[in-house]
């Protein structure tokens, strides 16, 4: 496998993204080449992802193909449906590029070669035009609450036409954060009844807002019904390209947002206030 395919399978092995199902501390990885048929592999106590990297650069075909099995197999998740079907769909993302995917048979991870298709990426390109700002207003936020959102969009803009593309995306992801915070803190009942909300575990009660991750806000405003299934997922790259505030998190993802994706994510920001808007009027 090409190096940068086998640098997200570390990233993904260590769990260190918010979306990922499974977070592996040193031991925990340990145990896990273990389980996957490479005792040899012992943590050393050094930076979790790039040592991941170094094994699995070691591992032959066949060794290769174990760790990957693992990955996929439900019995790495203890069964858990939902953590069994994201990490099914994050591998197979990484290794579209490879030529295969893992498909479940029953319990079984099995592979399955597939038609990779770059072939219209670079066509149609067009220059990034300026978008007005979704209704914020029409939600019916706490006072200026709308007004900070709108301005966030115009300042995302400029960075646009500025070329600073990292930095309007982190705008963008703000502008989700703030969006659904906004509209929590109007329907704070209805939302802290959602079994999905998360838990302060030294009080067993649903945690101040404020201490709420987004891709928990994310996650409760689909479970709710206030967010479709694709927004749901779209909102979730966002958050990670929002995630890139932090220096370390972009050296550690090679991330770097261009023209493309901040119109994927202005994108985004409006879907998610359509959503919004039409599950608040019906309701």
């Amino acid at each position: 496998m090409d190096e940068s395919t086998l640098e997200k399978l570390a990233g993904f092995i260590c769990g260190n993204d918010e979306e990922n199902p499974e977070y592996r501390s040193g031991s925990k990885i340990t145990a896990f080449f273990q389980r996957a048929g490479l005792p040899q592999f012992v943590h050393d106590g050094s930076t979790r992802q790039w040592w991941v990297l170094e094994r699995l650069k070691e591992c032959n075909r066949e060794q290769l193909a174990g760790v990957l099995k693992r990955l996929a197999s439900p019995r790495e998740y203890a069964g858990d449906r939902e953590k069994t079907k994201s990490a099914l769909l994050q591998l197979n993302n990484i290794l579209y590029v490879e030529g295969f995917k893992i498909k479940l048979v029953e319990t079984e991870p099995k592979f399955e070669k597939i038609t990779v298709d770059f072939s219209n990426v670079g066509e149609n390109e067009y220059e990034l035009q300026p978008l007005s700002a979704p209704d914020f207003l029409a939600l019916g936020l706490e006072y200026g609450v709308g007004e900070v959102l709108k301005n966030r969009w115009e300042e995302s803009q400029r960075c646009v036409d500025a070329g600073a593309f990292l930095s309007a995306t982190i705008v963008m992801g703000s502008m989700l954060e703030g969006l659904l915070l906004g509209v929590f803190q109007r329907n704070p009942a209805f939302v802290n009844r959602c079994p999905s909300a998360p838990m302060d575990h030294k009080t067993g009660k649903v945690k101040n807002f404020a201490n709420w991750k987004l891709a928990e806000m994310i996650d409760v405003a689909h479970h709710v019904g206030w967010l479709d299934l694709d927004v749901k997922k779209f909102s979730h790259s966002l958050r990670e390209f929002r995630n890139l505030i932090h220096p370390y998190e972009q050296m550690a993802t090679r991330m770097n947002p261009d023209a493309d994706t901040c119109g994927i994510s202005w994108l985004v920001v409006q879907a998610a206030v359509n959503d919004l808007a039409k599950q608040l009027k019906n309701g």
